[in-house]
C-alpha cells in the first residue's frame, strides 16, 4: 500500500475543509454571531494538519484500488474529526463525542443531531453544520477531485470507493472531468432551489440552510420543528427538491445532452417514482382520519414525508412517530430502500433492491425449471454475475452491520431504559444516513440521550453507511495495510 500517497491526498482534502471553514468564519463575522474565533482556530488547526500531510511526498503517484479505498475511508474519518472542532472549541458541545457525532452526521448527510435546542446555536455554527451537508452530499473527495485532479485515469479508484451504487459511472473518459460535471450539475440545482425559496418569502439564511439540507439529502434545519416551520407551499416545494436530488445525476447529464433514449431506457428512476407514488397513496389513506378527513392535507403530509425519507433527507413537517403502525412500517422500509444510485442519498439504493428482487425470482424459477437459462437484465442489458454477487454480499453486510450495531447500542439499556424501536431505528437511521427514526429518536427527538459508547457506534454507522460499508471496514483489515 502506498501510505505516503494516501496521506498526501488526505492532506489535500483537509485543505479544502479548511477553506470551507473560512467561508463559515467570514459569514460568522458578517452576522456578528460571536462564534467566529472558534471557527477560525479550527480552520487553522485543519490547515496545519492538511499542509503537514501534503508535505509527505510519495515516491510514486501510482494509485491501486485498495489505496483508493484507504484514501476515501481515512478522509471521511478525519474530516469528521476536524469538522467537529468548531462545535467543540466554541463550547456548544463540550463533549467531544457529541461534536464528532454532529460533524459526522453533517458530512455523511445523515442529519441525526444531539442538539436539543437547535435555535439557540449561533448562526455561524449552524451555517457550518449545514455546509457540511452540501460538501458531503456529492462527496468531499469528489469535490477535491473537481478542484485539484491529480491521478488522471487512476482517480477511478477514488470514485469507485466513494460512489453510491453497485458501480461507479463515468460520464466522460477522464474522471476529473466527471467530478467537475457532477459538481456543476449539483451547484446549478442548488442555486435554483435557493432562489426558488427566496421567491417564496424565506430569508437568505433559512433558504441557504434548507437548500444545503435538501441538496445534500441531509436534513439539518435551524428550527426545532424542521420544515414544519414554513407554509404548506414551501413544504411541498422542499419535498419536490428532495425528490429531485434523489435521482441519479447521470440522468441530468443525459438530459443536458438531450439523450432522451438513455433516460427512457433507465428503469431505476421509474421504479423510484413508482415507489414514491404507491407509498404516498398508502400513507395518505392511512393518516386520512388523523387529518380530520382532509384528503389534500393527508396527501401533502404523506408526500413530503415519503420524499424526505426515501431520499434519506430526514426533514419533517409532522411527528410521523404518532402516525398509525402501517405508515410507520412503510417509512422504515423506505429508510432501508433509499433513492437512486449516483444520487446524494443513502440507503440500499433502488437499483440494488431491483437486482435483489430479480435474483430472488430467478432462484424461484430455477427451482421449478432447473435446466432453464435465467439472466438478470436491467435496462435491456444483462447484469454480470459478478455484479449480482457483489449486490448480494453488500446486502448481507448491510444487514449484519445493522444487527450488530443494534446489539451494541442496546447495551445502553443497562444505563437507562431504551425502547426496542428507538434502538433499532436509531441504527437504521444512521446506517442509511437518514437522521430521525422512531421513538426517542423520532422527528421531535434527538440522539443526545445515548451514552458516549453508543454515539461512537452510531458515528461509525454513519460513516460505514455513507461509504457503502467496504471502504471503512477495510481500514480494520491488517492485510490492507501491507506493502
Amino acid at each position: 500500500m502506498n501510505r505516503r500517497l494516501i496521506f498526501n491526498l488526505t492532506g489535500a482534502v483537509l485543505l479544502v475543509e479548511s477553506a470551507m471553514m473560512m467561508i463559515s468564519f467570514v459569514l460568522s463575522l458578517a452576522l456578528h454571531s460571536g462564534d467566529h474565533w472558534p471557527i477560525l482556530l479550527s480552520a487553522g488547526i485543519t490547515l496545519a494538519f492538511g499542509g503537514g500531510f501534503r508535505l509527505i511526498h510519495p515516491a510514486t503517484d501510482y494509485l491501486r484500488a485498495r489505496d483508493g479505498f484507504a484514501v476515501v475511508a481515512l478522509t471521511w474519518v478525519l474530516v469528521s474529526i476536524f469538522g467537529a472542532l468548531p462545535f467543540f472549541l466554541s463550547g456548544v458541545t463540550p463533549n467531544f463525542f457529541d461534536a464528532v457525532f454532529e460533524a459526522a452526521s453533517g458530512f455523511t448527510t445523515t442529519g441525526a443531531t444531539i442538539f436539543i435546542d437547535v435555535e439557540s446555536v449561533p448562526k455561524g455554527l449552524l451555517f457550518w453544520r449545514s455546509f457540511t451537508h452540501w460538501a458531503g452530499g456529492m462527496g468531499v473527495l469528489v469535490l477535491s477531485l473537481a478542484i485539484m485532479p491529480r491521478m488522471g485515469s487512476r482517480t477511478i479508484h477514488l470514485m469507485r470507493a466513494e460512489s453510491t451504487g453497485p458501480s461507479a459511472e463515468k460520464l466522460v473518459p477522464r474522471m476529473g472531468n466527471t467530478a467537475r460535471i457532477l459538481y456543476r450539475i449539483y451547484l446549478v440545482l442548488s442555486v435554483i432551489m435557493f432562489f426558488v425559496l427566496l421567491a417564496c418569502g424565506l430569508n437568505w439564511f433559512d433558504a441557504i440552510v434548507h437548500t444545503f439540507g435538501a441538496a445534500g439529502t441531509g436534513g439539518f434545519s435551524n428550527y426545532a420543528d424542521s420544515v414544519g416551520h414554513f407554509s404548506a407551499p414551501v413544504q411541498t416545494l422542499i419535498g419536490v427538491f428532495c425528490m429531485i436530488f434523489g435521482v441519479n445525476f447521470a440522468m441530468y447529464y443525459a438530459l443536458i445532452r438531450r439523450d432522451f433514449k438513455a433516460i427512457w431506457k433507465n428503469g431505476e428512476w421509474k421504479l423510484y417514482f413508482a415507489i414514491i407514488l404507491v407509498a404516498t397513496g398508502l400513507i395518505a389513506l392511512n393518516i386520512f382520519p388523523q387529518c380530520g378527513r382532509n384528503l389534500s392535507q393527508a396527501i401533502r403530509l404523506a408526500y413530503f414525508q415519503v420524499s424526505s425519507i426515501i431520499t434519506t433527507t430526514g426533514y419533517a413537517t409532522a411527528n410521523f412517530d404518532l402516525w398509525p403502525q402501517l405508515s410507520r412500517v412503510i417509512l422504515v422500509l423506505l429508510m432501508l430502500i433509499g433513492s437512486c444510485a449516483g444520487s446524494t442519498a443513502g440507503g440500499l439504493k433502488v437499483t440494488r433492491v431491483e437486482i435483489l428482487t430479480k435474483n430472488m425470482l430467478r432462484d424461484i424459477r430455477r427451482t421449478v425449471r432447473p435446466r432453464s437459462v435465467n439472466l438478470i437484465k436491467l435496462d435491456g442489458r444483462t447484469v454480470e454475475e459478478e455484479t449480482v454477487s457483489g449486490v448480494m454480499g453488500f446486502f448481507y453486510a448491510y444487514m449484519f452491520v445493522i444487527l450488530l450495531s443494534a446489539v451494541l447500542v442496546s447495551i445502553d439499556s443497562f444505563v437507562r431504559d431504551v425502547s426496542f424501536e428507538s434502538c433499532l431505528t436509531a441504527v437504521v437511521a444512521t446506517v442509511s444516513n437518514i437522521g430521525p427514526g422512531l421513538g426517542e429518536v423520532g422527528p421531535m427527538g434527538s440522539f443526545a440521550h445515548f451514552t458516549n459508547f453508543s454515539k461512537a457506534v452510531l458515528t461509525l454507522d454513519m460513516l460505514v453507511g455513507r461509504l457503502e460499508l467496504f471502504p471503512l471496514l477495510m481500514l480494520f483489515s491488517p492485510d490492507a495495510w501491507k506493502k
